[in-house]
């Protein structure tokens, strides 16, 4: 279910409209139970997240005249625990501890788990198996951001290392505890330390690139027009354009990214509500900053951005964690680059630009390097030369 906030929606409660995304949550649960997902910031997995959970708790009456309420029969509750990551700045090993403390304290005080003063991982443990002993229920497990301190420690290997042996030995629990685990869910930008940090959790099912789930996150042109037919004739009187000029600039912009080869392009949600929202073009999705950690692996690469528009690569690099020396996959899977061709014979990707959004960003963003990069050069030589 994806919510998105447009002007004069009249009859429309609270000013909000769904485009009904709780047919791919139907197929999940029913058809797994340990999923990966890896999509760009500000995608969507946030409100993913909240809607599984809400699945969970069996509040119905939130999925009224959604797919969902006509496919689920039962409608049982069960104890979610949902962590997320997202909102704290990880400058020191003991952030992430203070976080995942907030969250046990919580969980402990909810199913009455007496083991507060363990590790993270011991808590986590014997929450689990308090919240199965007391509802009767096996446990649900939404992660939302797993990465965010790994990626907030780019550049720092001291910081990187504590994090992922805190995360490794918290996400490890879920594999034992699999007996009392009804559904579990993480979710994050990349795929940054997902080998060594889940290397004990082998049985996530990842869906980044799976081509039932492209639109699990996320607007289809299809879903636009079906949803935004109103919006989409306001939006071309205000820009003085055409119905179609109007859906093609907002294609030209937005669209274009493919999660796997041989699918639908995407929408880029942020931008897209926004653009309706004021009824006016612009890069929405790049303006709210270019996250610092991409910043920082493009400058410890050397990583030449007019590489980017060609880009070519395989799916096992696609695929894999970051690395120092090969930006490529946190540069993908953070939403800058995208699958623009695939030739199945060798197995080779070939990767471009989005959307012009994404485009005309790095393009500014690549100048304001080399501006940067002449000043320094000329305030070296003036110091050299006095």
């Amino acid at each position: 279910m994806f919510f998105v906030f447009v002007r004069n929606m009249s009859g429309k409660e609270d000013g909000y409209f769904y485009i009904d995304k709780t047919e791919f949550i139907y197929r999940l649960v029913k058809s797994g139970r340990y999923y990966f997902l890896s999509r760009p910031r500000r995608f969507g997995k946030s409100l993913l997240i909240s809607t599984i959970e809400a699945y969970f708790q069996g509040k119905k009456e939130l999925f009224e005249g959604l797919a969902i309420e006509r496919l689920e029969k039962d409608w049982s509750q069960y104890p979610v625990l949902h962590l997320d990551l997202n909102a704290r700045q990880y400058d020191r090993a003991e952030s992430l501890y203070e976080e995942l403390n907030k969250y046990l304290e919580i969980w402990e005080q909810t199913y009455g788990s007496p083991y507060g003063d363990r590790k993270p991982e011991e808590r986590f443990y014997q929450v689990i198996r308090y919240a199965y002993k007391k509802t009767g229920q096996r446990v649900v497990v939404l992660v939302d951001e797993y990465d965010k301190p790994l990626l907030q420690a780019i550049g720092c290997a001291e910081l990187q290392e504590a994090y992922r042996n805190i995360l490794k030995a918290f996400y490890g629990v879920l594999k034992s505890m699999d007996g009392y685990i009804q559904f579990a869910m993480l979710t994050g930008v990349t795929k940054f330390g997902k080998i060594s940090v889940f290397s004990d959790l082998n049985n996530l099912d990842d869906i980044s690139m799976r081509e039932p789930y492209v639109n699990l996150c996320g607007v289809s042109e299809q879903e636009i027009h079906h949803n935004l037919e109103e919006e989409l004739h306001e939006l071309a009187k205000i820009q003085n354009m055409t119905y179609e000029e109007t859906c093609a600039k907002l294609k030209e912009y937005y669209d274009g990214y493919h999660f796997a080869e041989n699918t639908i392009g995407i929408y880029n949600p942020f931008s897209l509500l926004n653009t309706f929202k004021y009824n006016k073009f612009s890069s929405y999705w790049f303006e709210t900053g270019t996250p610092s950690y991409l910043v920082e692996l493009l400058k410890r690469s050397h990583y030449d951005l007019e590489r980017m528009a060609n880009e070519v690569t395989s799916s096992d690099v696609l695929n894999c964690i970051y690395e120092d020396l090969n930006p490529i996959p946190l540069i993908y899977q953070s939403g800058y680059l995208t699958i623009k061709g695939y030739d199945e014979e060798f197995g080779i990707y070939r990767l471009g630009f989005p959307n012009r959004e994404v485009e005309e960003g790095l393009d500014r963003l690549f100048k304001i390097g080399i501006n940067f990069s002449n000043k320094l050069r000329n305030i070296e030589e003036w110091i050299i030369e006095k």
